[in-house]
């Protein structure tokens, strides 16, 4: 129950990011910017030093974190034409309406396997799960950010817009929710989360960050890995 609790939690950033794009008030890019690099370098430490050294105790452990990899990269890239984290801006890449419902299409799975971590986490401890959900939890308001907009973009309405954040987030917690039930995803939930975490770091939110400038979002990576390593001694000794 914790774990579904805590997905839930996880799934309102989800909201927060949408809410960022279809509020009057906006925030700042730096500020955004920042923050996908610090949740980067969060998540590419807990994807090396938590969940892929618990996923290369069981056998075939390795082959699951390949395949978590490979199927976040085809939901992002062969079922979503267009996507990226941070906000659209470009408008005039966006002709159609289907555009924004294939990224909601292709971040549904994405999702599900986020609620899959937490919840595969909290199978081993509550300190392994802690740990998944902030990090996934750094990279939920960039993720909502980037469907809002390109639903908004692609010309959809904002409530449209509104319920698609709600639906990945939704997703998080049905991952975490049926986890413990699935024989397969109890066992091998965690190494298919690590690879998934592993792209969303390496594959998304590092090479997004490349392209900004600067001490705030570069240190940001660093910042994050050192968090990492500050919280998981917090929890181990707390």
């Amino acid at each position: 129950m914790t774990g579904i609790f805590v997905a839930a939690l996880v799934g309102l950033a989800n909201l927060a990011g949408g809410l960022i794009v279809l509020s009057p008030r906006r925030q700042s890019p730096r500020l955004l910017d920042a923050l996908v690099g610090f949740g980067a370098g969060f998540m590419l430490a807990v994807a090396l030093l938590e969940m892929a050294p618990a996923a290369a105790s069981l056998r075939g452990g390795f082959l699951a974190i390949l395949i978590g990899y490979l199927v976040v990269h085809f939901t992002q890239h062969a079922l979503t034409p267009h996507f990226h984290f941070g906000e659209e801006t470009h408008t005039e890449a966006m002709v159609s309406k289907r555009v924004g419902v294939w990224a909601l299409v292709g971040l549904v799975p994405h999702s599900f396997f986020d609620g899959v971590a937490i919840g595969s986490g909290f199978l081993v401890s509550s300190e392994l799960g802690l740990l998944i959900a902030v990090a996934i939890l750094l990279h939920k308001i960039p993720t909502g950010v980037s469907l809002a907009s390109i639903m908004v973009a692609s010309g959809n309405t904002r409530r449209a817009a509104l319920l698609a954040v709600v639906m990945v987030a939704l997703a998080t917690v049905a991952g975490a929710a049926v986890t413990p039930l699935v024989a397969p995803l109890a066992q091998y939930g965690l190494a298919l989360a690590a690879g998934v975490t592993l792209y969303v770091a390496a594959s998304n939110l590092i090479p997004e960050s490349q392209h900004r400038h600067g001490w705030l979002v570069q240190g940001g990576i660093a910042a994050g890995a050192v968090a990492f390593l500050l919280a998981r001694l917090l929890l181990r000794h707390g």
